[in-house]
């Protein structure tokens, strides 16, 4: 098989939140038939009846070639690969329940960026254990980097990465995504794309809360900056590569989520900044801001594998412990004095 040619035909896609309808419209552009599941009628009739998702991204028409299906083992029927588009904290339910319907050929693509609560498990480990014996791991596919749903649905310049222990399978899933608005790149360093996802999450609530306080372009380049710092020692620590962190994967997505206003975790961030309490924030949010759970997760790792991350540690206070946001961020920077670099 010549898998740099070679394209899928036909595709599930699993979660009709925004990205997974943004995504659906990019494959069928692609002229992959794509069947889309979602739990909620009010989509399901949507998509039928008028071609749009009247809860997530309305104004997109989606193609022809994409069929709404409420019953997921129909969405499955005959799909030579499956996107995932749950948050991380339903990767497990959804995987789980999805295993005894597959064939075992298939490809399973996510897009979920969070560490599983308790276990500390990247996503595609959470696949490896939910589909064992079912779907070979060269067969788990993450698909991640600076891409916020309402650009790609606008047909914005996109460009992300495909991460897979297969060339071959991550080659062939690059190809069924990429057109001249939606690039995607190789990179087969599963571990790193997948915690730098995860873990820049946490940083764009810190860069939410800056902004929000007005503390300026120097305090959010600062945060950015050693927030990739962070991110780089967790993701090396779990067997990640370094130049991972300084791609699309890490900086890339980095850079989008803690400046753009798309940004649900930035939102998160500039909401408590001024004065709003967790629990209201996410009961107003129809969307979900991956960071909050992710940093429960990623401050209990840190502490016990004894990894200094400090702008973790304060958003963790913000968010569980009624940290002041103000003196979240002034406590960063009256932090002893250090080397930047450790030559």
């Amino acid at each position: 098989m010549n898998s740099t040619k070679k394209k899928y035909k036909k595709g599930a896609v699993l979660g009709a939140g925004s990205f997974g309808t943004a995504l659906s419209a990019v494959l069928a552009s692609n002229g992959v038939e794509v069947t889309l599941w979602a739990r909620e009628p009010e989509i399901i009739d949507g998509i039928q009846s008028n071609r749009r998702n009247p809860v997530y991204i309305p104004t997109l028409e989606l193609p022809s070639s994409v069929v709404a299906q409420a019953e997921l083992s129909k969405a499955l029927e005959g799909a030579e690969f499956i996107l995932i588009a749950v948050p991380s904290h339903a990767m497990r339910e959804i995987s789980s329940d999805i295993a005894p319907m597959l064939r075992g050929d298939e490809v399973v693509v996510h897009v979920a960026k969070g560490l599983e609560e308790g276990t500390f498990l990247r996503m595609t480990q959470v696949l490896e254990e939910t589909l064992k014996g079912v779907i070979p791991n060269d067969h788990l596919v993450v698909l991640s980097g600076p891409s916020h749903a309402e650009d790609v649905a606008e047909g914005l310049p996109t460009t992300v990465v495909v991460s897979c222990r297969s060339n071959e399978v991550a080659t062939r899933v690059q190809h069924t995504f990429t057109n001249e608005r939606f690039r995607l790149y190789v990179n087969p360093d599963v571990v790193g794309v997948e915690i730098a996802g995860a873990v820049k999450n946490i940083m764009a609530i810190a860069g939410g809360v800056s902004a929000g306080l007005g503390l300026g372009d120097n305090a959010m380049a600062a945060l950015m900056t050693r927030g990739l710092h962070e991110i780089t020692r967790m993701g090396m620590a779990m067997g990640g590569q370094q130049d991972t962190f300084a791609g699309l994967a890490g900086m890339g997505d980095l850079i989008v989520t803690c400046s753009s206003e798309h940004s649900r975790n930035r939102r998160v961030g500039w909401r408590m900044a001024h004065g709003e309490r967790l629990e209201e924030i996410i009961e107003s949010m129809n969307m979900v801001a991956e960071g909050v759970k992710t940093t429960r997760a990623v401050h209990q790792w840190a502490q016990e594998n004894g990894l200094e991350m400090p702008i973790t540690a304060v958003v963790y206070g913000m968010l569980f412990e009624e940290l002041d946001p103000r003196a979240a961020m002034d406590s960063l920077m009256t932090r002893e004095p250090k080397n930047e670099i450790n030559m």
